[in-house]
Protein backbone atom coordinates (compact mmCIF):
# COMPACT_ATOMS: atom_id res chain seq x y z
CA UNK A 1 0.00 0.00 0.00
CA UNK A 2 0.85 3.40 -0.61
CA UNK A 3 1.15 6.35 2.02
CA UNK A 4 -2.19 8.21 0.12
CA UNK A 5 -4.29 5.44 -0.39
CA UNK A 6 -6.55 6.76 2.53
CA UNK A 7 -6.71 9.40 0.48
CA UNK A 8 -7.83 7.69 -2.72
CA UNK A 9 -9.96 5.43 -1.14
CA UNK A 10 -11.67 7.45 1.27
CA UNK A 11 -11.23 11.30 0.47
CA UNK A 12 -13.15 13.31 -1.14
CA UNK A 13 -12.74 13.93 -5.23
CA UNK A 14 -10.15 16.83 -4.89
CA UNK A 15 -7.55 14.93 -2.41
CA UNK A 16 -8.59 11.39 -3.99
CA UNK A 17 -7.00 13.47 -7.27
CA UNK A 18 -4.12 15.41 -5.37
CA UNK A 19 -3.20 11.44 -3.68
CA UNK A 20 -3.23 10.22 -7.13
CA UNK A 21 -0.83 12.78 -8.48
CA UNK A 22 1.33 12.64 -5.81
CA UNK A 23 1.64 8.81 -5.78
CA UNK A 24 2.14 9.26 -9.64
CA UNK A 25 5.43 11.76 -8.97
CA UNK A 26 7.00 9.94 -6.19
CA UNK A 27 6.84 6.18 -8.38
CA UNK A 28 8.43 8.13 -11.39
CA UNK A 29 11.42 9.42 -8.54
CA UNK A 30 11.74 5.13 -7.14
CA UNK A 31 11.68 4.14 -10.95
CA UNK A 32 14.91 6.69 -11.64
CA UNK A 33 16.38 5.40 -8.00
CA UNK A 34 15.56 8.66 -6.13
CA UNK A 35 13.87 8.55 -2.64
CA UNK A 36 11.75 11.57 -1.39
CA UNK A 37 12.25 12.47 2.59
CA UNK A 38 9.62 12.17 5.31
CA UNK A 39 9.52 15.73 5.39
CA UNK A 40 7.83 15.57 1.55
CA UNK A 41 5.54 13.16 2.91
CA UNK A 42 4.04 14.95 5.81
CA UNK A 43 4.09 18.27 2.91
CA UNK A 44 2.24 16.31 0.68
CA UNK A 45 -0.79 15.27 3.00
CA UNK A 46 -1.12 19.04 4.00
CA UNK A 47 -1.45 20.20 0.09
CA UNK A 48 -3.67 16.83 -0.45
CA UNK A 49 -6.20 17.52 2.76
CA UNK A 50 -6.20 21.31 1.28
CA UNK A 51 -3.96 23.38 4.11
CA UNK A 52 -1.57 24.26 1.62
CA UNK A 53 -1.26 24.73 -1.84
CA UNK A 54 1.31 23.08 -4.38
CA UNK A 55 3.27 26.90 -4.74
CA UNK A 56 3.31 26.44 -0.46
CA UNK A 57 4.70 22.97 -0.76
CA UNK A 58 7.63 24.12 -3.37
CA UNK A 59 8.39 27.05 -1.04
CA UNK A 60 8.40 24.73 2.09
CA UNK A 61 10.55 22.30 -0.03
CA UNK A 62 13.14 25.11 -1.20
CA UNK A 63 13.44 26.22 2.13
CA UNK A 64 14.16 22.89 3.81
CA UNK A 65 16.37 22.47 2.27
CA UNK A 66 18.44 25.43 2.33
CA UNK A 67 18.94 25.54 5.86
CA UNK A 68 19.05 22.12 6.73
CA UNK A 69 22.73 20.74 6.69
CA UNK A 70 24.18 17.60 5.85
CA UNK A 71 21.00 16.48 3.93
CA UNK A 72 20.72 13.60 0.99
CA UNK A 73 21.42 15.03 -2.28
CA UNK A 74 18.76 12.45 -3.59
CA UNK A 75 16.09 13.04 -1.20
CA UNK A 76 16.83 17.12 -2.51
CA UNK A 77 16.63 15.78 -5.95
CA UNK A 78 13.28 13.46 -5.88
CA UNK A 79 11.55 16.49 -3.24
CA UNK A 80 11.83 19.12 -5.78
CA UNK A 81 11.04 16.89 -8.53
CA UNK A 82 7.78 15.33 -7.47
CA UNK A 83 6.54 18.57 -6.11
CA UNK A 84 6.90 19.57 -9.85
CA UNK A 85 5.19 16.99 -11.16
CA UNK A 86 2.60 17.27 -9.15
CA UNK A 87 2.15 21.19 -10.23
CA UNK A 88 2.25 19.92 -13.83
CA UNK A 89 -0.47 17.08 -13.01
CA UNK A 90 -2.51 19.33 -11.47
CA UNK A 91 -2.87 21.79 -14.38
CA UNK A 92 -6.32 22.03 -15.87
CA UNK A 93 -4.66 21.74 -19.56
CA UNK A 94 -2.80 19.29 -18.32
CA UNK A 95 -4.07 15.74 -20.54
Amino acid sequence: MSEFDEYIVHGEPGQREKADAWQTAIGLQDVDGLKVSDYLLDTARQHIEGDITIDDVQQRIKVYYETKSGHDEIDEEGDKASANIVKIINEPSFA
